[in-house]
This record gives C-alpha cells, structure tokens and sequence, in this order.
C-alpha cells in the first residue's frame, strides 16, 4: 500500500466510517447495497471494494448467481426491478465524469423503485463508495488485504 489515510488522518477516516454507518442503519436493505457498492467498485478497479462488498453480499443472503453475475447484470434474469434500477443509477453516477449525468430515464425508473428516504440513501451510498474506491485506488490498497481487516473488524 502507498499510504495509510486511515492511520495518517484517523478523524477524518473515522468520519467517512461513520457516515457508511450512517447509512447502514438507513432503509436500504444490506444485501441490495452491498451489490451497488460492489458494482461501482467493479467500475472503478478497487478490487480491495469489490472483494469486500461481494463477501457482504452473500452474508446478506443475494443468491450466488446475482454475485457472479453482478458485472453483466443487465444479462442476468435473476436480477429484480428494484435492483436493477439501483444498479443502473449506480453505473451512471460511478461515471459522471464521462459526462453525460444522469439521465431523467435513469432517474424516473429509480423514482419509481425507491421513495424519498431510499433514494436519498441510495445516492449517498453510490457517493461514498465512490470516494472509498478513489481513496484504496489511489493507495494500491490490495485485495488481499481484505481478510486481515475482516478479522480485525469482527474483533
């Protein structure tokens, strides 16, 4: 790993965790949201993200097929509306820098899916695996490293 922003900057570390904290005790069910953080890392290369969030994935119950499938979800029929919206709105604003936006179709599907509080929740937690991507992108934070925070999470 280049750098350790956690160890250098613990508060502000600290401040991004809590809002994932936040936000994981918000009405998104977990399963769905691990499988949005898990696409927007697959987007971004954060393999350390991805391994992580696909393991919650299946600790939340998603099926297997939705795990493996979750890089050609569009493909997969397993895959419900609800999710669906949620991953698309994920792709688009994981590439806002192609700069396209959002779409009014991207969104109404999702207006559609999800009410206020979900929705909000939702762009939120697109927003801050986002950042977590970037930060473990920037850094080299490997995969492998994975393991090793898992034990020292569970504690």
């Amino acid at each position: 790993m280049r750098l350790q922003t956690n160890q250098i900057d613990p508060v502000g570390f600290q401040r991004l965790v809590a809002w994932n904290d936040h936000l994981a005790a918000g009405p998104l069910e977990p399963g769905l949201r691990a499988l949005v953080e898990a696409r927007a890392s697959q987007i971004n290369g954060c393999a350390f993200c991805v391994v992580m969030h696909l393991d919650e994935a299946r600790e939340a119950g998603i099926e297997q097929i939705k795990v493996d499938g979750l890089a050609a979800w569009r493909d997969v029929r397993a895959f419900d509306a609800r999710e669906r919206a949620a991953l698309a709105l994920t792709e688009t604003v994981t590439r806002l820098a192609d700069g396209n936006g959002v779409s009014d179709a991207i969104w109404e599907v999702a207006r559609e899916q999800f009410d206020d509080a979900e929705l909000t929740s939702l762009v939120q937690v697109i927003a801050l695996i986002n950042a977590f991507n970037r930060i473990n992108v920037t850094t080299e934070r490997a995969a492998e490293d994975y393991a090793a925070y898992k034990r020292q999470r569970r504690g």
